[in-house]
């Protein structure tokens, strides 16, 4: 079973495209539009549409709404936006269903773009309701998915709305997203390296036992490489630790030798004696964090380590950043380290919403060969899942 994409859908002239975007973009307290790349993202799908004589209508979220319609969570402010990146007027409907709505897609030209109201004032979305999903596809003709980013949701306009469609396809950034996943993971050229940081190491366990064996080496930074340190026996002060996950460190470690795979940890840390951006630090060796400092970032030895590390990667995929970059004392590991990746030869592959801000922060991003704009559904694609909006496509696609 393969994706239809949105080129080989047949004479799109005058047609009702209802195309699923993700412009959950920032925004700032006066309802400003802080960064715009994840509307620039589905701008070539849009343009494609309108230029074969389509009439595009557009569904997203936008925050977290819960079911009830609130005004800081208006689509008004991303309908704004792509009128000017358009050049164009993009009309915004009052809600995303109901007769009103049916009455303004009715009355749309060929070349016309409405923006629905935000899918999250209904409870349905999320509970991936298939009357609202009905709702929402009521009067459209071609339903494309080009937002990656909620395609691991079952939510109603990504799963259950495909039912409702007699043609369904994916858009051009969904094209990118898979194209570049599977020369990732399906078929890369070698040696492939996974550099994995954040937080947890329990929001990257399912992504590390599946990337054990598949990959030439695996990387680890951030928080999440405490947990790996204090179960080969460091002492690593008030560094963050999950004490449940400490058994499961060392078979992870153990796996990795079993399987061949090369698994590099920080040798030093910049550590902290609290969690300030004003705290005093020191660099220091991972096994002499002082007694109540923690490590807040990879330190330069192990920058130098994990650059020699990507020296003969040919791929790399990279998730989660090396240290708490967001506090200037604590960033020059991260920021390193998107340097030693965007200077690499080799197909670099970004995803992460954390690893996407340091990378744009370091003014690096137009050496990354591919930034994903999807974090839980890359991750979640490193894991080895099927997503299940990718999967109704791939159901639907040629139906």
């Amino acid at each position: 079973m393969s994706i239809r994409y949105l080129d080989e859908i047949e004479n799109l002239a005058g047609k009702k495209v209802f195309m699923r975007v993700d412009f959950n973009v920032p925004l700032d307290e006066h309802q400003n539009i802080t960064e715009d790349t994840r509307i620039r993202a589905v701008l070539p799908s849009i343009n494609y549409a309108l230029d074969a004589n389509a009439k595009v209508i557009l569904a997203s979220h936008l925050g977290r709404p819960k079911g009830e319609r609130k005004a800081k969570y208006s689509m008004a402010p991303t309908a704004k936006r792509l009128s000017r990146l358009l050049d164009k007027e993009v009309k915004l409907a009052s809600d995303c269903i109901g007769d009103e709505v049916k009455t303004m897609i009715d009355a749309m030209q060929p070349g016309d773009v409405l923006m629905l109201e935000n899918v999250r004032f209904y409870e349905g979305e999320e509970k991936n309701d298939a009357d609202f999903a009905r709702a929402l596809a009521n009067g459209c003709e071609i339903y494309v998915n080009d937002a990656f980013a909620v395609s691991h949701r079952a939510h109603a306009s990504v799963e259950a709305i495909t039912r409702f469609f007699p043609v369904v396809a994916a858009g051009f950034l969904m094209k990118n997203e898979m194209n570049y996943f599977d020369k990732a993971m399906k078929n890369p050229i070698r040696p492939l390296v996974a550099i994995l940081g954040g937080a947890k190491v329990s929001g990257k366990l399912e992504v590390l036992e599946n990337l054990l064996g598949k990959v030439d080496k695996i990387i680890i930074g951030g928080g999440m490489a405490f947990t790996f340190l204090k179960a080969l026996g460091y002492n690593v002060g008030k560094s963050l630790v999950e004490e449940e996950l400490l058994e499961t460190a060392t078979r992870v470690l153990a796996k990795a030798r079993e399987s061949g795979t090369k698994f590099y940890l920080p040798v030093d840390c910049v550590a902290a004696d609290q969690f300030k951006p004003e705290a005093e630090t020191k660099v220091t060796p991972v096994q002499e964090i002082p007694e109540g400092w923690m490590g807040l970032d990879i330190g330069p030895a192990t920058v130098t380590l994990f650059t020699e590390a990507l020296q003969n990667a040919k791929t790399i995929i990279w998730n989660g950043p090396m240290g708490v970059f967001e506090m200037d004392a604590f960033s020059r590991g991260t920021f390193a380290m998107v340097s030693a990746v965007a200077n690499a030869y080799a197909l670099t592959i970004v995803g992460g919403g954390d690893t996407d801000s340091a990378v744009h922060r370091a003014g690096e991003y137009a050496k990354i060969s591919y930034i994903s704009t999807g974090g839980g559904a890359f991750l979640e694609l490193l894991e080895g899942k099927k997503l299940p909006g990718i999967k109704v496509l791939e159901e639907n696609g040629h139906k």
